[in-house]
């Protein structure tokens, strides 16, 4: 949506029902960019946050990772 908002669509085969994992039904995740990944995980860890490795995309060669919201649930960050 403009050069602002990215909105992704994803279908996968057999999704387990529990909400906690990317792979599951219903809402997949949130994912905000940001500019600098490796200071934005030093800020989370800072306030006691785990986060997931970084990974890169396959497609895109974007760096990106995944902590948890309060309720479990997957939050995405992908470098600018």
């Amino acid at each position: 949506m403009g050069n602002q908002y990215q909105i992704e669509l994803f279908s996968f085969p057999n999704p387990p029902a529990r909400p906690s994992q990317p792979e599951a039904c219903g809402l997949r995740h949130l994912a905000f960019e940001v500019d600098d990944i490796e200071q934005t995980i030093n800020h989370l860890k800072i306030k006691g946050i785990s986060v997931e490795p970084i990974r890169i995309d396959e497609y895109t060669g974007k760096r990106f990772t995944f902590f948890a919201d309060p309720d479990g649930l997957p939050i995405e960050l992908v470098e600018k």
